[in-house]
């Protein structure tokens, strides 16, 4: 646990994202009894805490990982975040996505950088072809979650 406060406080996010507020809820407040606060992830450039971990990630790995590049599978937020953080870092991203992915994801997704690859018909297909790319073309793969710099930056 020590180890990933640490981590949490020396996350490499501010290269990248805002040091977004925290308001106050007060309906919310009364109604619980509470104070309640909303952290307003929704003012990141990619509308979404998940810019934060991508980055944090792709930030750590070392310069001979980057040159190769990363991926990664989603159908949203984590696609946006692993392409921003990728292009503000020089470093090429493919983004596996599912056939069924909304055009306006899609199209943010290559607005900001990244290299689509659409495939299956849901994410655990996606999920599957971005593993045999990762292999296939010595990409870094970043895992939307269930990884301790991604954790770290998601805060």
């Amino acid at each position: 646990m020590q180890s990933y406060v640490k981590k949490i406080l020396t996350a490499r996010v501010y290269d990248v994202a805002i040091e977004s507020p925290l308001d106050h809820l007060p309906r919310l407040s009364r109604r619980l009894d509470n104070r309640i606060m909303l952290k307003r992830e929704d003012l990141q450039p990619v509308f979404s805490f998940k810019l934060r971990g991508a980055y944090n990630k792709i930030a750590s790995l070392p310069a001979e990982l980057l040159a190769k590049g990363v991926i990664c599978a989603s159908a949203g937020n984590h696609a946006q975040g692993v392409a921003l953080a990728a292009n503000t870092l020089g470093c090429r991203a493919v983004i596996v996505m599912p056939q069924t992915t909304p055009a306006i994801k899609i199209e943010s997704v290559k607005n900001l950088g990244g290299e689509i690859v659409l495939h299956g018909d849901a994410f655990d297909e996606a999920y599957q072809h971005a593993r045999e790319l990762e292999s296939q073309e010595a990409l870094t793969f970043i895992h939307p979650f269930d990884d301790p710099d991604v954790i770290a930056g998601q805060g």
